[in-house]
């Protein structure tokens, strides 16, 4: 019998999720991204075994096989472990301060239906080793000779290989392209936003990912954590979605027990609301898109003398778009029209230069 735990795929469309059909872990991740939240606010992990650990960092471009990054990793779970008791006062068990191997933190981490005090300070340690991870890596790419151009070249790359791994894995695809925001592009968005500095621009280097029909969305967002970046990197806030209702994916039939064990007890009024619409987009402009900081290794390109102080890898953010064909067809007419959206972003850029504040719609 399967276990509740498992929801299972027709495989003979979708053969990346014959073996291992979308679990618990994987719906948790979707229902990060349709709702911007951050992993901070979790209340527990959903890693059932080492291989599943192990699959998570290699995402992380991590690998335990790796002397130097099993130093990395001990390295940063150390520092946690240590501001933690510090500045908060916490005091670990043996088996979460030194444990036999670094993966039981996880485990620990995921733990349900028993006394949960482990389980909560494995939890709390790996929500500070995720921001230490992010931290260090934010000044690795500060101190690293290597442009802007470089680390999108090679994001590229890496996106477009998993591209076709998506497509040998049996994902109904009917385009998988990327593309980056020309320099004027980015001048008459900084224009029109409200947050007009360089570092609000998400989307330098953005993905569509567009599939057969809309059924076909929510493994498409769950093969990507699965394969291609960690959800945990995913930017809190900036996720948008009026394409699928993670209510509605809920009532579908084989997700009602998998619903009822999603953290902060099942379903929240949060699942429900619809994000804000982009102003300059039409009414009926539909899709999922999301923001990732995606984890890019560098040693192979320059000599990273930090060490396990900074490890070997830095984020490059990209953003996501996925949406099914019907809808990316109806997002090209009418009001929708790449034209109409340019019109309507350089006339708010107009009337902010020359009366100094946003016309009114």
């Amino acid at each position: 019998m399967d276990s509740p735990d498992r929801l299972e795929i027709d495989a003979s469309m979708l053969k990346a999720f014959a073996k291992e059909p979308l679990n618990l872990s994987d719906l948790e991740a979707v229902r990060l991204m349709l709702r911007g939240n951050s992993i901070i606010d979790w209340n527990r992990a959903n890693f059932r075994s080492y291989h599943e650990v192990d699959r998570y960092l290699n995402l992380h471009r991590l690998n335990l096989d790796d002397p130097e990054d099993r130093w990395r990793l001990s390295f940063v779970h150390g520092e946690a472990i240590n501001y933690l008791e510090e500045h908060l006062g916490l005091q670990f068990p043996p088996e979460i301060q030194n444990p036999d191997d670094i993966r039981d933190v996880f485990l620990m981490a995921s733990e349900t239906g028993k006394f949960r005090r482990h389980q909560i300070l494995a939890c709390v340690l790996l929500k500070l080793m995720h921001v230490i991870n992010h931290m260090e890596a934010a000044e690795l790419r500060y101190q690293t000779p290597l442009s802007e151009a470089a680390l999108l070249d090679l994001t590229e790359r890496q996106i477009l290989n998993a591209a076709k791994k998506m497509r040998d894995d049996g994902i109904p695809l009917v385009a998988f392209y990327g593309s980056r925001k020309a320099r004027n592009s980015i001048i008459t968005k900084l224009l029109a936003k409200k947050e007009n500095i360089a570092a609000t621009i998400f989307d330098k280097l953005r993905f569509r990912i567009v599939t057969h029909e809309i059924e076909h969305v929510l493994p498409v967002i769950a093969w990507l954590t699965r394969n291609l970046f960690p959800f945990n990197y995913v930017i809190p806030g900036q996720s948008h979605n009026n394409l699928i209702r993670f209510t509605d994916l809920i009532a579908a039939p084989g997700y009602e027990a998998l619903g009822k064990k999603l953290q902060h007890n099942g379903i929240t009024e949060e699942d429900i609301l619809v994000s804000e619409e982009n102003p300059f987009s039409g009414a009926s402009y539909r899709m999922v898109n999301f923001i990732v900081d995606f984890p890019v290794r560098i040693d192979h390109l320059v000599d990273v003398r930090y060490g396990a102080l900074m490890g070997r890898v830095v984020f490059v953010m990209v953003e996501f778009q996925v949406l099914d064909r019907e809808t990316a067809r109806a997002n090209e007419e009418g009001e929708n029209a790449h034209d109409l959206y340019k019109a309507r972003q350089r006339a708010i850029v107009e009337s902010r230069l020359r009366k100094g504040g946003r016309r009114k719609r």
